[in-house]
This record gives structure tokens, C-alpha cells and sequence, in this order.
């Protein structure tokens, strides 16, 4: 079982950076490959960045490519999304998710593991 645990959401006017956290806990956090995923109201969730386990290879969604990074720290447990260049359609819950494998995944179904989401908004 992980666990997974959000932070670093907020208010933030467009062309602002955030940085989100995921501290993950429990089984051995490096063995899995992580996600982001974010749900804006009345949409479905989706894809935004994943990384493999040990952070050598990550994917993006196009609507995030070049302003998005995602990392991880293996040492801490954790994995970060660092955003610039925010813009209002960027607003959404923002969850980090883990496989139960290595290899990264841009499907909802191959995650295993999610955490509560951190709400992040982005005003005009």
C-alpha cells in the first residue's frame, strides 16, 4: 500500500509559477513509476506529466509541454511538478498518482495509487 499526500496548491494570477509536492509513504517509493493528473469542474480527469522510477524518463501533455517540470527526490519520497507560466485553464484539482510498476503511463486506469488532490486556480 502507498500513500500518497498533495501540497503546494493556491491562488495565482496568470503568468505565476506554483510548485507541487507529493510526499508518498508506506511501500518503497522508488519502485514506481508517479504521475500528475488534474479534473477541472464539470471535466474528466486527466494526463498532465510522469515520470519512470528513478526520474530518467518523463512525458508531458502538449496543453503543459514547456512549462510544466515534473521530478522526484527517490532519498525524499517525493515527487514535484514545478509550473510557469500559469494560465486560467490551467485551474483544476491536481493529483499525483503511482503505478505499480516502473515504466510511466499517461492512462488514468494503469494508476494504482492516488492521493486527495490540491486545488490550484489561476486568475486572468
Amino acid at each position: 500500500q502507498v500513500q500518497l499526500v498533495e501540497s503546494g496548491g493556491g491562488l495565482v494570477q496568470a503568468g505565476g509559477s506554483l510548485r507541487l509536492s507529493c510526499v508518498a509513504s508506506g511501500r518503497t517509493f522508488s519502485w514506481y513509476a508517479m504521475g500528475w493528473f488534474r479534473q477541472a469542474p464539470g471535466k474528466e480527469r486527466e494526463f498532465v506529466a510522469a515520470t519512470s522510477w528513478n526520474g530518467g524518463s518523463t512525458t508531458y501533455a502538449d496543453s503543459v509541454k514547456g512549462r510544466f517540470t515534473i521530478s522526484r527526490d527517490n532519498a525524499k519520497n517525493t515527487m514535484y511538478l514545478q509550473m510557469n507560466n500559469l494560465k486560467p485553464e490551467d485551474t483544476a484539482v491536481y493529483y499525483c498518482a503511482a503505478t505499480q510498476g516502473a515504466f510511466m503511463s499517461q492512462k488514468t486506469y494503469e494508476y494504482v495509487y492516488w492521493g486527495q488532490g490540491t486545488q490550484v486556480t489561476v486568475s486572468s
